[in-house]
């Protein structure tokens, strides 16, 4: 019987009931400017929602399950890889989506989709990639996602990449400048706020779960904490509410708190922008010259100061700057030898080199490898390497 029901409703009448919950500067449950090639609507999905499972269901999603997120992919159960930090982030989008009655399903396919063309051995692997294409239009991994979503993926037969929504693609590009409306010369300086919130949604949980994995690990001790604003306050609101906390479960609880504060701090800063520049719809939003969506300003020192604890003490540690070191090594020659050998290039990346060029085929080809099939290529193609 409720099958009989949702086929008579349109995704227009799900998208009418969403919106009426909606700030007025939320963007519309069917986004705001539609996709680059029109498609039929869905019974009971509107159009964000189809672009959510679209990327969950593509394979550049499925592989960051296999990439580095700070620690090598297959050297501990419990770290963190690039596809369980996707989803961190992506809860994290949807709870702040929800405190500022935003479009939840966008902020969290917003979220899912942000790191699909990240390449293997993470942010090293970027910075090897970037110093690989000098002269070649240089690498990063929030336009090779943009890439990823509009160009690489080949799932539809009437066009290329997944055809998501002009709202979901702008909140992939992230630090784009500017944010140009299809069909039209107008340029908007500020991206959706469920974009601007995702952005910062993912800071949240790399900055407190890269600790916690670094905590994990061995590599950061809880005594040099004591110097970092943030997890004193973090520790100190945990103490309060559980005095006798056993040691086993007191480092989860302290990152709970840490990262309760972060979007507690965000949610109030930004309901603050957003009266104080008198928002009232969303063309006002886009049309401001500063992103609204924000931390207070103490609370980003304190951020600066974790980040900063964090670089010093677990990102630059011998144990992880070698393993990405070594990583980035195999990128490097890799990349050299099929720039110099193309023929070893996948079936797909050969077909776009005419199109792009053979050292962007080949980054294509690379920053799609999880860490696991980068070892095996670099050992099948360069034996002796």
């Amino acid at each position: 019987m409720s099958i009989e029901i949702l086929s008579t409703r349109s995704s227009g009448d799900f998208a009418s009931e969403e919106s009426r919950q909606l700030a007025p500067w939320a963007v519309s449950p069917n986004g705001s400017a539609g996709r680059l090639h029109a498609e039929p609507s869905h019974t009971y999905r509107s159009e964000i929602q189809r672009d959510r499972a679209r990327i969950i269901h593509c394979t550049s999603f499925r592989r960051l399950d296999g990439k580095t997120q700070v620690f090598l992919n297959g050297t501990g159960d419990h770290y963190r890889t690039r596809l369980t930090h996707t989803i961190e982030v992506a809860s994290i989008s949807r709870t702040i989506a929800r405190a500022l009655r935003l479009n939840e399903d966008l902020a969290e396919a917003i979220a899912l989709a942000h790191d699909l063309g990240h390449p293997p051995c993470g942010h090293r692997g970027e910075e090897e990639l970037d110093l690989l294409l000098k002269g070649h239009g240089g690498f990063d991994h929030n336009a090779q996602s943009l890439r990823v979503v509009e160009i690489l993926e080949e799932k539809y037969p009437g066009f290329s990449g997944l055809n998501l929504t002009w709202d979901v693609r702008e909140g992939i590009q992230k630090h784009a400048d500017g944010y140009v409306f299809p069909d039209s010369e107008k340029r908007y300086p500020s991206p959706s706020l469920e974009a601007q919130v995702t952005d910062l949604a993912d800071e949240i949980a790399y900055s407190s779960h890269d600790l916690d994995d670094g905590l994990d690990a061995g590599l950061l001790a809880l005594a040099s904490l004591d110097e970092v604003p943030l997890w004193k306050r973090a520790e100190d609101s945990a103490r309060r509410g559980y005095p006798d906390l056993d040691l086993s479960r007191y480092r989860g609880f302290v990152i709970r708190c840490l990262v309760n504060f972060l979007v507690d701090d965000l949610v109030c800063q930004t309901t603050t922008n957003l009266r104080e520049a008198k928002i009232q719809s969303l063309e006002d939003l886009r049309n401001h010259p500063t992103r609204l969506a924000s931390f207070s300003k103490p609370t980003r020192q304190e951020l600066s100061s974790l980040r900063r604890h964090l670089f010093q003490n677990l990102y630059r540690s011998p144990e992880v700057a070698e393993a990405n070191n070594k990583a980035a090594r195999r990128i490097s020659e890799l990349f050299q030898h099929l720039i110099e050998h193309p023929e070893n290039l996948g079936r797909k990346a050969q077909n776009r080199i005419g199109r792009d060029g053979l050292h962007r085929a080949t980054a294509d080809y690379i920053s799609g490898m999880t860490d696991r099939y980068l070892a095996l290529q670099h050992r099948d193609l360069l034996p002796n390497g």
